[in-house]
């Protein structure tokens, strides 16, 4: 059975790009969502496999976002998107729990080869 992802982004195009990676790979998109507050309460909804969280957004940010997940879900898989010159919030997303980071414009093959890892 293909893994469930569910995308975070507040940029309706970054969740398109990314969804397109991971149908192409074989992954199922579970759900989208484009805030933190939105991804908390999907997540208890939909239950992914894994999550790829975007940093910055409104309402609620990725390290907080990663933060009310683990607290639903300690084993939660999540990892982090962030554009360049974000690294501080990298280790503070790494120390909240997420389990890798991407580095904006996306590559395909880093895409999914964080997914792969991170899914085991």
């Amino acid at each position: 059975m293909s893994k469930r992802v569910m995308i975070v982004d507040d940029a309706s195009f970054m969740r398109m790009m990314i969804k397109g990676f991971l149908t192409k790979h074989g992954y199922t998109v579970a759900e989208e969502a484009a805030n933190g507050l939105e991804a908390v309460e999907k997540y208890k909804q939909v239950n992914p496999d894994l999550v790829t969280m975007d940093i910055t957004m409104p309402e609620m940010d990725g390290i907080e976002a990663v933060k009310g997940i683990r607290a639903l879900d300690p084993n939660a898989k999540i990892i982090m998107c962030s554009a360049m010159g974000q690294q501080n919030m990298v280790v503070q997303a790494i120390q909240a729990g997420a389990r890798d980071f991407i580095v904006k414009p996306f590559q395909e093959d880093r895409v999914i080869e964080a997914i792969k890892k991170v899914l085991g």
